[in-house]
């Protein structure tokens, strides 16, 4: 569990109790009310940008090269995904650590990212060679 998780559900906690002891089982209702109020936005935003993706063809982005110059460590896969509007290609197998996932343009340059409990840890862009004229 990481510091971020830990701290969300301190708060959740200390945000309930402090609705106790202010305003007693109405605070705990107006305090549970707010906690699932901010549950069904993240999940309206995840929805939002699967129903998006669905809509490309997986492992497909506009432009590699600008995806590449938009990335930033740390960065969740869903962020990723968001930024693409498609589903990356997943090149390792199902449920390893790390995940790499790429993503191809046109021009068949791709974005080949590493993600590491679902964090963006590193990605390297790969572009066809050009023949000499």
């Amino acid at each position: 569990m990481n510091f971020t998780r830990i701290l969300t559900l301190a708060a959740i906690a200390v945000l309930t109790v402090g609705a106790w002891q202010a305003f007693g089982w109405p605070g705990i209702a107006l305090a549970v009310g707010g906690i699932v109020m901010w549950v069904l936005l993240h999940f309206t935003r995840l929805l939002t940008i699967l129903k998006k993706a669905a809509d490309r063809p997986i492992g497909h982005v506009a432009s590699a090269v600008m995806l590449n110059a938009k990335l930033k460590k740390g960065a969740t896969l869903m962020h990723v995904i968001a930024m693409t509007r498609a589903l990356g290609e997943l090149q390792t197998e199902k449920d390893a650590q790390p995940e790499v996932y790429r993503w191809t343009d046109t021009g068949q340059s791709s974005v080949s990212c590493t993600f590491v409990g679902g964090k963006l840890t590193e990605w390297t862009l790969q572009r066809p060679e050009q023949p000499n004229p």
